[in-house]
């Protein structure tokens, strides 16, 4: 019986710990983070409409497209595919992509497509794409929005983000959509 008295104490004061005590820290310094822990969200109008972090899905041609998302941009659901590229399915569904790719973008070689355009980000959420993968887009963007190629590219250049000590230049999709849709 002491025994199981122990045990009940450990056990209440760990569920204390870690499903109060825990939470309520954790909570307590996200209110020090931008946004109040909320993410960092981008809004039009004053509507949000979506956040700066989390990659969303763009399918229109008339918009840049983002990474492929292994889990089909649910945010609650963060995960890259696990599979190699050994794994004949996930080299199928490369292909796959490819040659969707390769459809909407008729002047486009094969070995002119970004890896990233093709492949998802291990959370499969990546808002963000390369210069390149965004620059390969620009033609099919200017024609769906009867804009000129150079204005549509030099809207695209001034989004690109570079790193501040390492790492690779990117540019966030979302914003760039945006940014598209206030051009006239």
């Amino acid at each position: 019986m002491k025994n199981i008295f122990s045990v009940l104490k450990f056990t209440f004061l760990i569920v204390v710990i870690f499903a109060v005590i825990y939470p309520l820290a954790i909570y307590g310094i996200a209110q020090f983070a931008p946004n109040q822990g909320k993410g960092e969200t981008i809004s039009v109008n004053g509507k949000v409409v979506g956040y700066q972090k989390i990659g969303q899905k763009f399918d229109k041609s008339n918009y840049f497209w983002g990474r492929p998302s292994a889990v089909d941009y649910n945010a609650a659901g963060s995960a890259g595919s696990n599979k190699g590229p050994s794994n004949a399915d996930y080299l199928a569904l490369v292909q796959k992509r490819i040659d969707t790719f390769l459809i909407v973008h008729p002047y486009l070689k094969k070995s002119q497509i970004p890896s990233d355009m093709v492949t998802a980000s291990g959370s499969g959420l990546d808002p963000n794409i390369s210069p390149e993968g965004a620059l390969i887009q620009v033609k099919r963007v200017a024609k769906e929005r009867k804009l000129s190629e150079e204005k549509v590219k030099t809207l695209m250049e001034t989004k690109i983000n570079k790193p501040t000590l390492m790492g690779t230049s990117t540019v966030n999709v979302l914003e760039l959509n945006v940014a598209l849709d206030e051009l006239k």
